[in-house]
């Protein structure tokens, strides 16, 4: 009888460790994810209406998909192109927005693979595997892929085109992300948006 009581504790014992174990794996898996996606996190439980643990399964699951992507390096002459491409795009915007930012939309899309990411064809698994790797800036693109389909004012597209630029720095640049950078919209201490696209646009804007 003695033994059988025995036995019993211990299986009893047992059985609460695993299932405070397991509670504790969900929490640093949800806290881990939390901390790696950081704004992407908050967008996940959004689409899903609040549902935390199926927005960690979908972010879990990019992670297990893309996780292990190795970022490629960009030889000087590649860097060099895109960098004047985005230049002569931003040039652009102040004559003809729509096409400025439909034109960008592919050089992120470029870049991306060119950096070992996914093709831009395929957006999804593209912005999926991004935001793995750099979940602080792919809203941008996200924002700008929007625009880039006509869905969008001239004003949302500026934005968008502000925004994105994190990312295409980020890339072409090969930094790894940076969460408490200063993001490309915010304003210098002038009060005046860092990107001279901006500052052209909206002199151009107030005649």
């Amino acid at each position: 009888m003695f033994t059988v009581v025995i036995t019993a504790v211990i299986v009893i014992g047992l059985a609460t460790l695993l299932y405070i174990g397991r509670g504790r794996a969900r929490d640093g898996g949800g806290q881990g994810l939390k901390r790696r996606f950081g704004p992407e996190y908050a967008r996940a439980v959004a689409c899903h209406d609040g549902d935390t643990k199926a927005a960690e399964q979908e972010l879990g699951a990019r992670v297990k998909e893309h996780g292990s992507l190795t970022e490629q390096a960009l030889s000087p002459t590649a860097r060099e192109r895109h960098m004047t491409r985005w230049a002569a795009i931003q040039e652009q915007f102040v004559e003809s927005p729509q096409q400025a930012v439909t034109e960008a939309d592919a050089l992120l899309a470029r870049l991306a693979r060119d950096r070992g990411f996914p093709d831009g064809e395929q957006f999804d698994d593209q912005i999926a595997a991004l935001s793995v790797h750099h979940p602080h800036y792919v809203q941008g693109y996200r924002s700008m892929h929007t625009a880039a389909r006509g869905q969008s004012s001239t004003e949302e597209m500026r934005k968008a085109m502000i925004e994105a630029r994190s990312l295409f720095e980020a890339l072409v640049t090969e930094q790894p992300a940076a969460p408490d950078r200063r993001d490309a919209s915010s304003p210098d201490d002038q009060g005046h948006a860092p990107w001279p696209l901006a500052r052209r646009h909206a002199k151009g804007t107030s005649t």
